[in-house]
């Protein structure tokens, strides 16, 4: 097909530095692109420019008659007392029944479409902002990050629609994993130039990482010829009989230096160091019957958690369910409205949070902030290799705090945090303002530190990369969920296919009826001194309402159990037809679906019973 939208000789720069230097890229309303590079190649940059939100000093934009442009805001363009439905037919001039079809792609339906946007989540502002891009029924879309401050909810339902969008479109994100799901072609931006490739960002990067070991051979070899040359020319240059000889093989070095390869820096090559603790053993963090939230409004109680020193937490769940919340409380930034917490002896904690960026000072430099918060017996070289890790080379470390921007800053205080010797690191949203290569350095360095972690990402690599076990905080609780964060995800996912709301997921200790249940039968049950009542008509209706959602809800958990007995059958089976393709992976996945089989029965008898008691009291 055809480019649709095309940017020749493109030249930008802020200052002295120069961002893109003659860059040209085309794009095809067919084509599904993914944009990396380090911080401040000009990712962004870019994408402003092409949506007309910045000018360009020098370059032309091309696009065709039949381009319909569209692109995810930024800033929040809503009234302050707009609905859902007024927002979208105000900003899109489109049609209710239009505007409420588009937003029910992103679960924005029913009382939500009449509900205030300034009572909306952040994640449901997002999906909110992701609608009213879509109403002008675009054929190429400008991402920018789109998965910044994502619940995973929200981030598997837009790859969803991206994966069958009828269209082009560009994304920059620091998601490895959403940039593989959904896009099918590369473009780098670096040294001020872009580079497209026709295949998706796991491609590329291995199709860098052969270019660059054949660079390498390349250059390893004229090394080696150029030294054998010059020792010939050093031994026999003032020999008269052999100077014609040696002229010549001078001439051949110039020609070799003529040929010699720079060998660049790939995309991948970060290293972060975190400065070792000691390591403890024993209870880590201990909540007992915890409640948290803030004066006026409770966010989840009868928290009861134990965890060990050197777990790795990654804190899950949507956005607006009191995951920052939880982090604020542990973290003593916020007192408990009721239980306890308590850290183990001995702990040290160090807090990133989505705030921190306001207590740095202006006046300081980079260096003296790192300097600053670097613990005791922290080198001045490990200072300097700390602020390379987060892309503060050469004279960068000279840079005042006010001179930087939000995501320099964000950079900064991290680097800082992990130069502070903590045994206990709580981190907020770590990922953002880092590109992937920096975020997957950071997982790494985290996948090998001594101390303990908690974290809240929504980021599936950094999180699959480093996480041992998983808060799930939903509904007003906070539990520990049973199984891997692959399984996780994998509910989550199902969840976007259907449609509908996932199943709690219940702590172990506790009963295996769901809390749906549970409600259900304290609500409903008759008291055991009184004889059963006759039922009004409101009691009736009311009464079959709730039957035909627990008829619902018993379809889908049998359906669940069906695919996880299925799914369970054919491990078995591949084992008993093949014993040699036996692996730890697939048998212990096994064994997590017979005990999900076990609770989705459970769960099944007890909807089941309800159901029954309920068409009895209906007659």
């Amino acid at each position: 097909m055809p480019a649709q939208l095309q940017i020749k000789n493109l030249y930008k720069s802020y200052g002295p530095h120069i961002i893109f230097e003659g860059a040209t890229a085309s794009f095809s309303t067919d084509q599904k692109i993914g944009v990396i590079g380090r911080n401040g190649a000009g990712k962004s940059t870019l994408c402003k420019i092409l949506t007309g939100q910045e000018d360009m000093e020098e370059g032309e934009i091309c696009k065709s008659a039949d381009l319909r442009l569209s692109y995810l805001e930024q800033h929040d363009a809503f009234g302050p007392d707009e609905t859902v439905l007024e927002f979208l037919k105000r900003y899109t001039q489109k049609e209710g029944w239009k505007c409420g079809k588009v937003a029910s792609r992103f679960q924005i339906k029913n009382d939500l479409l009449t509900t205030p946007v300034k009572n909306l989540s952040g994640g449901y502002q997002t999906r909110l902002k992701l609608t009213a891009m879509l109403l002008p029924e675009p054929n190429f879309l400008i991402l920018d990050e789109p998965t910044n401050y994502l619940d995973l909810n929200t981030l598997i339902l837009l790859e969803n629609f991206l994966l069958d969008f009828d269209g082009g479109y560009l994304i920059v994100s620091h998601d490895r994993e959403f940039l593989k799901r959904t896009c099918t072609s590369t473009l780098e931006a670096q040294r001020g130039n872009l580079f497209s490739y026709p295949g998706n960002v796991e491609d590329y990067l291995d199709f860098k990482e052969a270019q660059k070991e054949q660079r390498e051979s390349i250059h390893k070899s004229i090394t080696s010829k150029k030294k054998q040359l010059q020792t010939f020319v050093d031994r026999f240059g003032a020999n008269a009989a052999t100077a014609a000889l040696a002229q010549s093989k001078r001439k051949l070095i110039e020609k070799l230096d003529s040929q010699t390869i720079e060998v660049g820096h790939p995309m991948g090559s970060v290293r972060i160091k975190i400065p070792s603790v000691d390591r403890k053993y024993g209870v880590a963090l201990r909540c007992e019957d915890l409640a948290i939230g803030y004066p006026s409004r409770l966010v989840a109680s009868e928290i009861h958690l134990e965890l060990e020193r050197g777990d790795r937490v990654a804190v899950l769940g949507e956005n607006g369910q009191g995951k920052t919340t939880f982090m604020r409380t542990i973290a003593d930034h916020l007192s408990p409205k009721s239980g306890t917490y308590r850290w183990g002896a001995g702990t040290k904690i160090g807090y990133y949070a989505q705030h921190v960026l306001s207590m740095l000072h202006p006046l300081e430099d980079v260096y003296t902030h790192l300097k600053k918060n670097a613990a005791q017996g922290i080198l001045h070289q490990d200072i300097l290799n700390m602020a390379g890790s987060f892309l503060f080379k050469g004279d960068d470390v000279e840079k005042k705090v006010s001179v930087l921007s939000g995501g320099e800053k964000a950079r900064l205080c991290l680097a800082g945090l992990l130069l502070s010797k903590c045994n206990v690191l709580l981190l907020d949203e770590p990922t953002n303002h880092l590109d992937f290569e920096t975020v997957e350095a950071l997982g790494l360095a985290l996948k090998n530190y001594e101390g303990t972690v908690f974290f809240i990402s929504h980021d599936r690599t950094f999180v699959n990369l480093i996480a041992t076990k998983i808060l799930d905080v939903k509904g007003g609780r906070i539990i520990r969920y049973p199984g891997t964060y692959e399984e996780y995800v994998y509910v989550l996912e199902r969840e976007a296919r259907s449609g509908g709301p996932r199943e709690e997921v219940q702590d172990p200790k506790v009963s295996r009826k769901d809390s749906l249940v549970q409600e259900q039968e304290k609500k409903l049950a008759p008291s055991s001194s009184e004889a059963p009542k006759k039922l009004t008509y409101v009691e009736r209706k009311s009464l079959q309402s709730e039957l035909k959602k627990l008829e619902k809800r018993l379809q889908r958990v049998e359906g669940e159990m069906n695919l996880f007995r299925a799914e369970k059958d054919a491990i078995l089976k591949q084992f008993a037809e093949n014993p040699t393709s036996w692996k730890r992976k697939l048998s212990d996945r096994a064994e997590m679906l017979t005990k999900l089989v076990n609770d989705q029965e459970e769960i099944w008898l007890a909807l089941q019973q309800k159901t029954d008691d309920m068409r009895e009291r209906l007659g």
